[in-house]
């Protein structure tokens, strides 16, 4: 388990690298607000091209092969950004290459590790795995930025790349699949399940309307994850300028806050992972979905108050809305046959991830109309409806946590 952490850790550090130093890289290759948007979701296209095909390969050849070889691949073709980024074609072609690599990293591991653990300790060991992953997100902020701030952009993603290659070797070395599964049951446990409840062999028709229920949940919960990911770094930037920081202090400052404001969700989706195997799965995403999305109707409106009120309540959001992410995917592999699982948790990461190249793209262009086409982001003042849209399109989650609930009683199960 503690090389599969270190691993996540290491190759996951090129995730947002660039949003770490996308300002700087705007103004170096000219880029506009439109198009950083339209780079964000390539990345994001990218990821939701492989993941679907990367879990079937890996239900066939193995989780391990897969997730060695991405994280391999990841490595390169981030560290080829650093050298070879020169316009927004090359750029954009460069993190559609980076996301396409890390696409089969997540979900091969989840599976990986589904056949270490019984179901009753399952969410907890994904949420260990997804908090590497969100603190290797928050590296990436803590890392480029005041790297780029003391001497290059491409420093920034170099220096943040590299460390992936530590990550391959160590998964090639030290990381096996399980040789059996888990004990398999014959029936599906609920997404509220509680502690004990046996796993699913599947042996009649797969009940499709849980897994449709959970990953339509999943699918607002990453619109509201991932652009506010993609786009704190610039927000907090501009929010420090606006307080009289001058652009080489705001990029740095604004850098840090927003590694600060990503690295919460570290510790609240491994605590968000143990709370679900204990007090149920339903529940516990219906808390943490419905604190974030509350908090993004007001957060935009903060730009140009006090900084200290704009970080607690960053804070607020960047705890809640990354906690409840392991417990979608927990669930959905409960829900499943063992022989599919790979594959359904592709398609579930698929469709969750497809609403990821939209978002931050309408975040981008909502940001841009509502201060009359202003290019540069950290002159933007007008932040509050991008903000807004991420917490309507988060009502998805709990609506659809509420709508298996009733379902899962009208069958009779737990909640």
């Amino acid at each position: 388990m503690a090389s599969m952490l270190a691993a996540m850790f290491l190759g996951y550090l090129p995730w947002y690298n660039f949003s770490a130093v996308s300002n700087y890289i705007a103004e170096d290759l000219d880029l506009s607000v439109t198009q950083t948007g339209m780079i964000l979701s390539s990345f994001q296209l990218g990821y939701v091209i492989v993941v679907l095909f990367t879990g079937w390969l890996s239900d066939r050849i193995g989780n391990q092969r897969v997730v060695a070889w991405a994280t391999l691949l990841t490595a390169i073709s981030s560290t080829m950004f650093s050298f070879l980024a020169r316009d927004f074609s090359s750029v954009l072609v460069l993190r559609l290459l980076t996301g396409l690599s890390a696409g089969a990293i997540y979900v091969p591991g989840i599976a990986l590790l589904s056949g270490w653990y019984p179901p009753e300790k399952r969410t907890g060991a994904i949420g260990a795995y997804t908090g590497a992953l969100v603190l290797a997100y928050s590296g990436g902020y803590f890392i480029a930025a005041p790297i780029a701030a003391a001497t290059t952009w491409r420093h920034g993603i170099f220096w943040t790349s590299v460390p992936a290659f530590l990550a391959a070797i160590l998964i090639f070395a030290f990381v096996r699949d399980a040789e059996s599964l888990a004990p398999e049951a014959a029936a599906a446990e609920p997404v509220g399940g509680r502690k004990g409840t046996p796993d699913t062999a599947c042996p009649g028709k797969q009940d499709l309307t849980g897994p449709i229920l959970i990953t339509a949940g999943y699918m607002g919960h990453q619109w509201e994850l991932y652009a506010f990911w993609g786009w704190i770094g610039p927000f907090m930037v501009a929010c420090a300028k606006a307080v009289g920081y001058d652009t080489v202090t705001a990029v740095s400052l604004g850098g840090r806050l927003a590694a600060i404001i990503i690295l919460l969700g570290a510790p609240s989706v491994w605590l968000a992972g143990v709370a679900a195997d204990r007090f149920g799965r339903g529940r516990t995403i219906l808390i943490c979905a419905l604190s974030s999305l509350g908090a993004q109707f007001v957060f935009g409106h903060l730009y140009g108050k006090s900084l200290t009120a704009v970080v607690i309540v960053g804070l607020w959001i960047g705890f809640w809305v990354a906690a409840d992410s392991s417990i979608y995917k927990a669930g959905m592999t409960v829900m499943v046959s063992p022989k599919i699982r790979g594959t359904a948790l592709g398609i579930q990461s698929a469709l969750g991830f497809s609403v990821t190249i939209l978002s931050p793209y309408v975040f981008g262009r909502v940001l841009a109309q509502a201060n009359r086409g202003l290019q540069d982001t950290t002159l933007a003042v007008h932040w509050g409806l991008p903000f807004v849209i991420l917490g309507l399109g988060a009502l998805l989650a709990p609506l659809s946590i509420l709508l298996l609930q009733v379902y899962q009683r009208r069958k009779g199960d737990s909640i």
